[in-house]
């Protein structure tokens, strides 16, 4: 049984190192884009300019997404090294990831409308639909959160063990 979780911790050691290169690399993509788009011998025009440093926002945010998914991993799966089995365990994890995910979303949906407001209205819709989908997810949480609270009433001691944990971890 030992030998089989050793095996779940080196894969999750191997995701948590994958997504950091890719934050890494994205970073690293967003930051040729800026010097592209803010470099004074290329000659675009300011339009152009605009759209490319849209697009760096866009890589880093999905690097921001990327690097803190790892940290999720790491901290969650790897430094506590327990199963999510407490209503406390699941609301902290999913929160975590969820808010990773509005917040992609809300920007990719501002990025949109920055972008096809003035050259493409017809995919406007498309960004606005990325909106309404960062909403609902957003809404459908809140009201996980709202349910999850009450069945933390039932098991106070696993709110108790998450904050010990918590100052382990941060120690």
């Amino acid at each position: 049984m030992k030998l089989i979780q050793n095996v779940f911790l080196l894969g999750y050691m191997l995701i948590v190192g994958l997504f950091f290169i890719c934050g890494v690399g994205l970073i690293v993509l967003a930051g040729v884009e800026t010097w592209d788009a803010l470099n004074p011998g290329t000659e675009l025009e300011v339009r152009k300019r605009f759209e490319l440093i849209l697009e760096c926002v866009g890589l880093l945010t999905i690097a921001v997404a990327s690097l803190e998914l790892g940290q999720t991993v790491l901290e969650e799966e790897v430094q506590r090294s327990v199963n999510i089995s407490s209503p406390t365990r699941v609301r902290r994890f999913l929160s975590r990831f969820l808010i990773v995910v509005v917040v992609s979303l809300s920007i990719e949906c501002l990025i949109g409308v920055f972008q096809f407001m003035h050259g493409r209205p017809e995919y406007l819709l498309h960004s606005a639909a990325i909106g309404v989908a960062a909403a609902a997810i957003l809404a459908t949480w809140g009201v996980f959160v709202r349910m999850n609270v009450e069945a933390e009433k039932l098991e106070p001691h696993a709110m108790n063990e998450v904050v010990a944990e918590d100052k382990e971890v941060e120690g």
